[in-house]
């Protein structure tokens, strides 16, 4: 009888194969690029075990990379084909058929198989893995959280991955609000091991939140070498830290790791990655810190690679930032045939059918169209689009970081547009959440100009400049 690292019988696997699936699982816990060849090695060895072939077809859906998924659904096909699913033991009967909802597009189903999965193996570390990453994707907070809160009980203090599912854990926490708590269990996460760059992210995230964002960089900056190169996440926790380097004013630290990081001529074009560049650039649009470098070089190439993916429906929250791209480097015509091409999909495509044609229809589309109005100078019909979403954001994914730059697209729009009442509560919102923001202080300085109040304008001016000050660069 072989077994993997946590006492799971493996159906059809040898030692060899359980070994290449241990090695594969903590890659991937750790976000490693060793998860490559330990796949590889395991799909060789074991080729009919269905956990093996059921990470495979979960890695080809979670980097939301369509020709990935193409590939990993017909590889999944032909071992369903040769296998006969009701003779499986019941936890591989379980991967298979997530595996299956996955592929298909039904990524609510195969989230609530593999709650099943977790509910009667709370510590297969694949399954809480996975459905966690799909809570993520199809931004379900509370899941996020409680999907590994309730396994944790399971896993004992002195196990070596126990830190891997507090990581997860940590970023459950963050996005359901309880940001103390999961700077807590990341910082407890990364104690265990100082690569835990999901864990380190988490507390990022937390720091984020709160407005944190020299305790933001000097979380970063305390451990460079464990999260900046390397790791399937370097280029997001890259990001992060731009992001924290951008709120403190330092926008020539942003632009370099823009440059250096997020897209540059050895860019391997992954969705994932142009979209934080897209998300980074569209702030520099809306920030409002006075960067005195021409963007329009880094929007092109950026319009550019998106062009080059000629992407089908997939997953709304990257058509979002294509059209982020496009809207940028003012080629709102590709930012057109864009939405007409996913307005035609939802016409063919049935109600119900896949995760994203939802998440496309109700809330992809109208965020993309208040891209489209804003690099139009249409700001009343951003306010339009965007107004009655700002708090069903959340169903298309993504993490509240990330959908940011949407709500400062509306409260920018807000402004411009003349509607200081809506500006006025979204500020209020933005504030008592993260006092310690610049971007909040010099908008509530623009709103001041609006409203005719030069005094308390200025005050909202010297407040932002001594925020900047107290991360270490002036605004």
């Amino acid at each position: 009888m072989v077994t993997d690292r946590y006492g799971h019988v493996l159906h059809e696997g040898t030692r060899e194969g359980a070994a290449h699936l241990d090695r594969a699982v903590e890659a991937l816990l750790f976000f490693s690029p060793e998860l490559v060849p330990a796949v590889a090695d395991l799909l060789a060895t074991d080729p009919d075990a269905p956990v093996g072939q059921a990470l495979a077809a979960y890695l080809g859906v979670l980097g939301t990379e369509p020709a990935d998924a193409a590939a990993a659904r017909a590889r999944f096909e032909e071992f369903t084909a040769r296998v006969d699913r009701t003779a499986l033991p019941p936890r591989e009967r379980l991967h298979t058929a997530a595996a299956g909802a996955l592929l298909s597009g039904d990524l609510h189903r195969a989230s609530r198989i593999l709650e099943e999965t977790s509910l009667a193996y709370p510590r297969d570390a694949l399954a809480l893995f996975v459905g966690h990453q799909l809570d993520f994707l199809t931004g379900d907070a509370v899941r996020l959280r409680d999907r590994v809160g309730g396994a944790l009980s399971a896993w004992d203090l002195d196990d070596p991955h126990r830190g891997a599912v507090l990581g997860m854990y940590a970023f459950g926490l963050e996005e359901s609000g309880h940001y103390a708590e999961a700077a807590e269990a990341g910082t407890a996460a990364v104690e265990r091991n100082a690569r835990d760059v999901w864990a380190i992210h988490a507390v990022a995230h937390a720091h984020e939140m709160r407005g944190r964002f020299a305790d933001g960089i000097a979380w970063f900056e305390a451990r460079t070498a464990d999260w900046s190169a390397d790791t399937f996440l370097t280029v997001h926790n890259w990001w992060h830290y731009a992001l924290f380097a951008l709120e403190a004013g330092d926008t020539d630290t942003a632009l370099r790791v823009y440059d250096t990081t997020l897209h540059h001529e050895r860019s391997q074009g992954l969705a994932m990655e142009l979209l934080d560049g897209a998300a980074l650039l569209w702030r520099f649009r809306l920030d409002g810190n006075g960067c005195a470098t021409d963007l329009t070089g880094r929007w092109k190439r950026l319009a550019d690679a998106w062009a080059a993916r000629m992407d089908p429906p997939f997953y709304a929250f990257n058509d979002v930032h294509a059209v982020m791209a496009y809207a940028g480097a003012d080629r709102v015509a590709e930012a057109e045939r864009l939405v007409a091409d996913r307005r035609a999909w939802l016409a063919r495509t049935a109600p119900g059918t896949v995760t994203n044609r939802a998440m496309t229809a109700e809330i992809g589309l109208p965020v993309c169209e208040a891209l489209i109005a804003h690099a139009r100078g249409d700001h009343a019909a951003v306010v339009d689009h965007l107004w009655p979403l700002r708090r069903r954001l959340h169903e298309f994914g993504g993490s509240h970081a990330q959908r940011d730059a949407v709500q400062k697209t509306l409260l920018d729009a807000a402004l411009n547009s003349g509607r200081l009442d809506l500006a006025r509560a979204l500020l209020s919102e933005r504030t008592a959440l993260r006092p310690a923001s610049t971007y909040n202080w010099l908008t509530h300085a623009r709103l001041a100009d609006a409203e005719g109040d030069p005094a308390r304008a200025a005050a909202a001016r010297l407040r932002a400049h001594e925020l900047g000050w107290s991360v270490g660069v002036p605004v």
